[in-house]
């Protein structure tokens, strides 16, 4: 069934007075099918994030509000910090940490720092802590043994602060020539980089892919889904192959760009 753009709108709005997940609150678009993901999978974690209430505004780490109010459609109800670490790629490292966290996978959890240093949550877990000296990381035991969620948010603190855009996309596969998948990661790597992360997927009647995207930005803000402001009609879904490059409201990638988790 094709609806009118206005239609749509409306049942988004609509839909998002009640929803409180992704999955929930953003019905796929006009004639699109979501993809079925499994259970327990990454791709169901992301699509069952919690949101915000409809209408609620991107907020900095700082408590201030986000210079562009105009770029998303929703709110992830996720911590940001009270430091101004958890930008872009940040973002992409949390969501992937606190889905293997939450499937108790924690041997799973490690991350690049730029000067390719391999900071594991495991030995984090066991009280050991990353003292940096110049470009030399070294791992030295100085607290308890810690199996909390806080201390994840700690061990991520030290991974934001020494990771980015430009480690995160030496440490994930070319993907572009796969067909797209939810957690998969459109990145340009550098100073500055950027990157954002796919939520869901669905399909279109005429076979293309339909995604949601979502980013934190600079300085360190809420994590929040994007709204496609290159084509309104489409409310917060990107089309793929709609236009030659990817157009998100704060950044143009093109599709080569989009990257996986091993």
């Amino acid at each position: 069934m094709n609806l009118p753009a206005f239609t749509y709108v409306l049942l988004c709005a609509v839909a998002g007075m009640h929803g409180d997940d992704i999955g929930s609150r953003i019905p796929a678009p006009p004639g699109a099918i979501r993809m079925n993901v499994p259970d327990g999978s990454f791709a169901a974690y992301l699509r069952s994030l919690p949101l915000l209430p409809q209408g609620s505004a991107v907020h900095t780490y700082d408590g201030g509000l986000k210079h562009r109010q105009d770029v998303h459609a929703a709110v992830l109800d996720i911590s940001v910090g009270h430091r101004d670490l958890q930008q872009c790629a940040d973002a992409v490292i949390r969501l992937r940490a606190e889905y293997l966290f939450a499937q108790e996978r924690y041997d799973e959890i490690a991350f690049d720092f730029t000067n390719r240093f391999r900071a594991e949550f495991k030995r984090w877990r066991q009280g050991e802590r990353i003292t940096v000296s110049g470009n030399t990381c070294t791992w030295v035991r100085t607290a308890k043994p810690d199996t909390s969620h806080e201390a994840l948010l700690s061990y991520l603190r030290t991974v934001f602060t020494y990771a980015g855009t430009l480690s995160l996309s030496r440490e994930l596969r070319p993907a572009s020539h796969l067909p797209m998948a939810i957690g998969d990661v459109f990145i340009q790597g550098g100073s500055p980089g950027h990157a954002i992360i796919v939520l869901d997927l669905a399909r279109m009647a005429d076979g293309r892919n339909a995604f949601l995207l979502a980013q934190s930005y600079m300085p360190a803000q809420q994590i929040h889904v994007l709204r496609n402001l290159a084509q309104p009609e489409h409310g917060a879904w990107f089309i793929e192959g709609e236009d030659d490059r990817l157009r998100t409201p704060e950044w143009t990638f093109s599709w080569g760009d989009r990257k996986r988790w091993s």
